[in-house]
């Protein structure tokens, strides 16, 4: 046993990536582009949040879409049946999308054209939150069935996202999920980010959320 050689091969592809992420993010800036990363659990409702927030900005802003799933296109055309450009990574088994897979998206469309493209990374708490997409800024989905114990269970997603949207905020009076609990969780794990209750159902708080959006889109493109 004394002769194995053990290589962390992890450390050198999160740092590769890490490396290629920062490139990918100071050429967008230069090309004024804002792009989202968009991570939640399945079923939380990111494509569901998406349809609303590009309903209350696409009259703003040039809004394009990259989708990524294992298998199926259902969410990309969902949103090309908006008019916006939509775009599908099929991973064929990964849990996560990392800079060189959003490369390939953003490779079929015109950037430079665009102030904002949203990623829809892969439906999981877990992947998505080690790998630097190469995202201006990373926002995270937690729905109301969810419980107000994932923070609990998934701290480096809650730690590393500039923003929280809890959606589904409808479904309060049915459940026993603790607003105040959960968000007394997150702000121990991530002390400056920023929450938006939403209900992508009845359309509350949505205003609130794409405001904000708008105007951190802006800051970067001028």
């Amino acid at each position: 046993m004394s002769n194995i050689q053990l290589i962390e091969v992890k450390e050198d592809i999160l740092a590769d990536n890490d490396a290629a992420a920062k490139e990918l993010r100071d050429s967008l800036k230069k090309e004024k582009t804002f792009m989202v990363n968009l991570m939640a659990s399945p079923g939380a409702g990111k494509t569901s949040l998406l349809l609303q927030t590009i309903q209350a900005l696409r009259n703003d802003v040039n809004i394009a879409v990259i989708e990524a799933d294992i298998d199926s296109v259902v969410d990309a055309e969902k949103i090309a049946e908006t008019g916006i450009q939509s775009i599908q990574l099929r991973t064929g088994g990964f849990c996560h999308l990392d800079v060189s897979m959003v490369k390939k998206g953003l490779a079929a469309l015109d950037t430079g054209a665009l102030d904002l493209i949203f990623i829809e990374n892969i439906g999981n708490l877990v992947c998505p939150a080690e790998f630097d997409t190469g995202a201006t800024i990373d926002i995270m989905i937690l729905s109301v069935p969810e419980g107000d114990d994932k923070p609990l269970k998934y701290p480096l997603m809650f730690s590393k996202c500039h923003a929280l949207i809890v959606n589904k905020v409808d479904y309060l009076s049915l459940s026993d999920f603790k607003m105040e609990l959960m968000e007394e969780r997150v702000r121990r794990l991530n002390p400056d980010i920023k929450i938006f209750t939403v209900s992508c159902k009845t359309g509350e708080g949505i205003d609130l959320w794409a405001n904000w959006l708008l105007e951190a889109v802006q800051s970067h493109i001028q």
